[in-house]
């Protein structure tokens, strides 16, 4: 029997196949509420000290629910964009311990994609 060498391939499986460190736990969540301005967004915090925040226009709205949004499991954040008579919206929504990075990054992309009309 015939074992090939070890090359550069085979190097490059077993480092990826290696143990990583995932960054865990919610962070900080300014890292995700500091992308709105109060000219272009409401910022409303409730008794429950949750935050809402929405677009002036109404269309776009993130929601942080610290200790979890109320009738579900666990949803930590809430993005929801909503659609036209001719183009459907979007949710998307978050784990209470996903990383806010994680969120920030999602909605970097969303308020990026908007454009004023």
């Amino acid at each position: 029997m015939t074992v090939a060498p070890a090359g550069p391939g085979l190097s490059t499986t077993i480092d990826a196949l290696r143990l990583h460190d995932w960054q865990l736990g919610p962070g900080q969540p300014t890292l995700v509420t500091d992308q709105f301005s109060a000219a272009d967004f409401h910022l409303i915090v409730d008794d429950r000290a949750d935050v809402h925040i929405s677009s002036k226009d109404g269309r776009f709205y993130l929601g942080w629910f610290p200790n979890g949004r109320p009738g579900t499991d666990g949803e930590g954040w809430t993005v929801a964009v909503t659609g036209t008579g001719a183009q459907p919206g979007y949710r998307m929504s978050f784990d209470t311990a996903t990383p806010a990075d994680v969120v920030a990054a999602a909605v970097a992309c969303v308020l990026a994609a908007s454009r004023r009309v």
